[in-house]
């Protein structure tokens, strides 16, 4: 595996190109726009996008959406709960904080615990409301890999004062369902720097 960081769109988020180094397949997650930069990688390394992964639905995790499918059509993935904020952009905050309003329809919708098949990775999805009701993390256990959005940053967890957030749920998603994890687990954030759930453990003032 290797995992390829561009820092895109209005607040700087870090979307991610997940790449089987043994076939060049990858997947995308959180395109928050869709520079020149983004496509013209994937295309200088040959990449073959199999699918985008949405954490969850904040107007800074898929409003280069659109653009991306344009130019590279493939399946995208979000978890169940997260419709509506998908599809409202009063609730995707696209409307309050950009000023732009954005919704996106057509993604195919997950469940907590499913096994997604992609780019040659067994891919888990953990459930982890308190950013939004429908935020999840993606979890590959052959490579000690864990995207985990705006639920667990380094030193620090995402903010809860947005529709559907809850900062008690979201205590819970990160004690019950990402400390149990690994110590080794490399996190790979929405914004900021990597970190480990080891470290995680140890130094979180929040958790």
């Amino acid at each position: 595996m290797k995992i390829d960081r561009f820092v895109i769109g209005p607040v700087g988020t870090n979307c991610y190109i997940v790449r089987n180094e043994d076939t060049d397949e990858c997947f995308v997650t959180d395109p928050a726009a869709c520079p020149p930069e983004l496509v013209g990688h994937i295309r200088k390394e040959g990449l073959n996008v199999k699918a985008v992964l949405l954490t969850h639905g904040h107007f800074d995790h898929i409003m280069g959406l659109d653009d991306f499918l344009k130019e590279f059509p493939v399946p995208v993935y979000a978890f169940s709960e997260e419709k509506p904020l998908l599809e409202s952009a009063e609730l995707n905050s696209s409307l309050g904080m950009f000023g732009r309003p954005y919704t996106f329809s057509g993604a195919e919708y997950v469940s907590d615990g499913q096994i997604l098949h992609i780019a040659g990775f067994e891919i888990r999805v953990i459930h982890t409301p308190g950013h939004t009701a429908g935020g999840c993390c993606y979890y590959i256990p052959a490579e000690n890999v864990l995207i985990s959005g705006d639920t667990l940053f380094r030193a620090s967890v995402g903010r809860t004062d947005l529709p559907t957030g809850s900062m008690g749920d979201l205590v819970r998603s990160v004690r019950e369902k990402l400390f149990v994890l690994p110590e080794e687990t490399k996190v790979y954030p929405g914004h900021m720097e990597e970190t480990t759930i080891g470290y995680e453990k140890k130094y979180n003032p929040f958790v």
